[in-house]
């Protein structure tokens, strides 16, 4: 079993925390993780992949191990996560790198290849949404709300979003044997993100959230005009980005591959063997040599 290191590293005056493992020769894999969890999505996926790919997963800003400047301190946008995650790349050398986006971290890995489309050598997305119709409408209709009129009570409705209850509901969700997936998951986001003032935080994010979708056409451009290899990898039940996010990408990248496996959001916690076979097959086709 590869050997997971778990470090710390100063970013414009912040402590970020990262997971890395891997030989520092090889290509480079930078798992960026979704919300409400952190890194710790990544933690099975990180050493079965470590052998042969160095693989680089932080924690942004309010998130997992990271600091958590109140929202007065710091100004929570996706941008202000891509110049955190970028300035860490940059710190650690890093140029070249495939993405793994999910979540939260397809906004932050699409600001890094349109910022640098040079840097990416591959992109591997698992409901790491890029178009409107992988939105699944009853989940995101109350934060569509919020963003438009960010009010007392339509904060008030999104309040049960940072409660265990849907924390766990996010996990298990659309998965066929809801016995695979720890507990650990949704008791660790839950305790991170009840951590006080990050329900601030949070509300902060979801509301930027909007500025996402105005970015789509740009980056769906990018996968038309530097036709990176993509692999889709996304469980066909989540209900949060559907499985119609995923077979979207087919149009901008011909090229794509799409699969649908019998899961939910958090893919990795139920179907990890299957995901990581296609994710092996995938980036010895397109990154191994590079």
């Amino acid at each position: 079993m590869a050997e997971v290191h778990h470090r710390f590293a100063t970013v414009q005056g912040r402590q970020l925390f990262y997971r890395e493992a891997g030989p520092r020769d090889a290509p480079v894999l930078v798992p960026l993780h979704g919300f409400p969890s952190s890194s710790f999505m990544y933690r099975r996926l990180i050493p079965a992949l470590a052998d042969e790919y160095r693989l680089i997963a932080p924690d942004y800003p309010g998130f997992g191990f990271s600091d958590t400047p109140s929202t007065d301190e710091f100004d929570y946008t996706f941008d202000a996560l891509t110049d955190h995650v970028g300035g860490l790349l940059d710190q650690l050398g890093v140029g070249r790198y495939a993405l793994y986006v999910q979540d939260y971290g397809a906004p932050v890995g699409w600001r890094l290849a349109l910022r640098n489309p040079d840097a990416i050598t591959a992109v591997v997305t698992q409901s790491g949404n890029a178009y409107e119709e992988g939105f699944v409408d009853e989940f995101w209709r109350p934060i569509v709300a919020y963003q438009r009129d960010p009010s007392p009570d339509n904060a008030a409705a999104l309040a049960p979003a940072l409660g265990l209850d849907m924390i766990k509901w996010q996990y298990v969700t659309g998965v066929p044997d809801e016995t695979l997936v720890d507990p650990d998951t949704w008791h660790h986001d839950h305790r991170m993100v009840s951590r006080p003032g990050n329900d601030l935080v949070q509300l902060k994010l979801l509301q930027d959230y909007a500025t996402n979708v105005p970015l789509y056409p740009r980056v769906q451009e990018y996968l038309r005009d530097r036709r990176p290899p993509l692999l889709a990898v996304w469980g066909r039940n989540d209900p949060i980005f559907g499985p119609d996010g995923a077979r979207a990408f087919s149009r901008d990248q011909p090229d794509a591959e799409v699969h649908l496996l019998d899961g939910g959001h958090f893919l990795l916690e139920s179907a990890l063997d299957e995901a990581v076979r296609l994710i092996r097959n995938f980036l010895g086709r397109n990154i191994k040599g590079s």
